[in-house]
């Protein structure tokens, strides 16, 4: 029984560390702390509300995430990414979830198990009927489409596969619904949206029936969409206000 307390105690720290590396991760993607400032331990105390030890290793994940750097005279600093770097991420997440496709397609799915990523697909198609599309059916989208790819992860049947691809999708920018939003005000908007739910529905008909190479495939060409998102937002940085993180990218031109 008296294990309780401290069990108690871990169950508290561990949270305090997960609200204090949220509340700081959305500081730097919201432009709140800008490339280059540096955020000390003290500091995050203050903005966060936790306590030292759990601000410490919310620092130390974010590290690891690649939003922040540690300085050698103590610290961290918000750091600043080139295009190739967020180019990189999305690729290494796209043959991640290329791979998944492809263990899925292989090992066999169910029809059952294929309705939720079917239902995912009829709601985006109900979304892209709407012309133009507004913001809030871009923000269902970004809603839907994390789903889809989550769903799509499982169906690997492979929990170490699962892991990594969400590991790669918490780096920076890498994330399947990264550029979205910014996207949402460009021209080609509708255009990207229609052929990524292609893909989705390519991927869906690779799976079902057991063609590997080609879910796999069409995955990593999906992930490359979002590389074509990021180079048109990268281009039309007047819309900062719908992704404020845009400002930690830096181009060749900067």
């Amino acid at each position: 029984m008296k294990a309780a307390a401290p069990e108690r105690e871990v169950d508290r720290s561990v949270s305090q560390t997960v609200k204090a590396q949220l509340a700081l991760r959305d500081q730097i993607l919201s432009g709140s702390l800008r490339p280059g400032e540096r955020i000390s331990e003290l500091q995050a105390v203050e903005t966060t509300g936790a306590s030292r030890t759990p601000v410490r290793m919310a620092l130390v994940r974010l590290e690891e995430e690649g939003l922040l750097e540690a300085i050698p005279s103590g610290g961290f600093m918000v750091k600043a990414f080139s295009e190739r770097d967020i180019s990189d991420s999305i690729e290494l997440r796209g043959t991640l979830e290329g791979l998944a496709a492809r263990f899925a397609a292989e090992r066999g799915v169910s029809a059952r198990e294929l309705e939720p990523l079917k239902e995912c697909l009829a709601a985006i198609d109900e979304l892209l009927r709407q012309v133009p599309i507004s913001i809030e059916a871009f923000s269902s989208y970004v809603t839907l489409n994390a789903r889809f790819h989550a769903l799509l992860t499982e169906l690997s049947r492979s929990p170490p596969l699962v892991r990594q691809i969400d590991r790669a999708s918490a780096l920076p920018f890498a994330s399947p619904s990264g550029f979205v939003m910014a996207q949402s005000a460009l021209p080609e908007a509708q255009q990207i949206l229609i052929i990524g739910q292609e893909h989705h529905r390519v991927v869906i008909d690779a799976i079902e029936n057991r063609e590997g190479a080609r879910a796999e495939a069409v995955m990593r060409e999906h992930a490359r969409l979002a590389v074509r998102n990021l180079r048109l937002a990268l281009r039309n940085r007047t819309h900062l206000d719908l992704l404020p993180a845009l400002a930690l990218i830096k181009t060749a031109t900067d």
